[in-house]
């Protein structure tokens, strides 16, 4: 079994009981084929960057599951039938060690040479500005 996640987009003018019911069947399939939901992140309702079949909004659901391969073809094959889903996209996901190293504890010494690389000089530096009028440009200081 591997560790999937899927990036559900629900219609927005789908009402709450359509939503729990897609996402039940899609916990039902997982665990009759011997997978195992981990879990799902409603992110709600929120703007597409474009319109998928005339619509601007959809609801946004993360959903977390250990199945195998067969099990997710018949996942996604349920899922671009389902009325109701504008979309959908499942990724393998791989262990948190994989993707990002461990993060060690932040010290202060680095912290001072970061703030020390951004920090402004404190005299006023001299900045040339460029002054535009009807025939040429001239600078100024």
């Amino acid at each position: 079994m591997n560790p999937y996640e899927i990036m559900l987009l629900l219609d927005a003018e789908l009402a709450e009981e359509r939503q729990a019911e897609i996402l039940t069947r899609i916990r039902e399939l997982v665990e009759q084929r011997g997978g195992a939901w981990q879990g799902d992140d409603a992110w709600g309702r929120r703007k597409l960057a474009y319109e998928i079949d005339k619509k601007p909004e959809a609801f946004y659901y993360l959903l977390h599951f250990d199945c195998d391969a067969e099990t997710l073809d018949e996942l996604t094959r349920v899922l671009k039938i389902s009325d109701g889903v504008l979309r959908h996209m499942a990724v393998r996901r791989l262990p948190a060690s994989a993707t990002m190293p461990a993060r060690e504890p932040s010290s202060a010494p680095a912290r001072d040479q970061r703030e020390a690389r951004t920090a402004r000089p404190a005299e006023a530096e001299t900045v040339q500005t460029a002054e535009y009028d009807r025939t040429n440009v001239r600078l100024r200081s």
